[in-house]
């Protein structure tokens, strides 16, 4: 048995204020907007819906992503030193670690 084949020519009118880009083009879009910034604890929290207290118990403060996160060790988050300061993270970092890590900070 052969596999059949159907050519359909198709025209797709695209808005003048839209554009097409490849998936891939918009992540390095995405990640370039997070270029040169830096996010608060308020930041984060927003970002992923999570407040201070969890974000300290469950993602900043656990050894093995700390070893990752933090400044002292090569990292993109700035841990205050002493109570008062603020928190610090290098957007574009930050965020590609909250993706690749998904699966480990939220499951249960």
């Amino acid at each position: 048995m052969s596999n059949q084949r159907l050519k359909v020519e198709l025209e797709i009118t695209i808005p003048s204020d839209l554009v097409v880009i490849s998936k891939v083009e918009l992540d390095e879009l995405k990640q370039q907007s997070l270029k040169g910034v830096y996010w608060n604890m308020k930041d984060v929290e927003q970002r992923t819906g999570r407040k201070i207290d969890w974000l300290k118990a469950n993602l900043l403060y656990l050894p093995h992503f700390r070893k990752t996160l933090d400044v002292e060790n090569g990292g993109f988050v700035y841990y205050p030193s002493a109570k008062g300061q603020a928190w610090s993270f290098q957007a574009n970092k930050m965020a590609d670690f909250l993706d690749k890590n998904f699966h480990q900070i939220f499951r249960k």
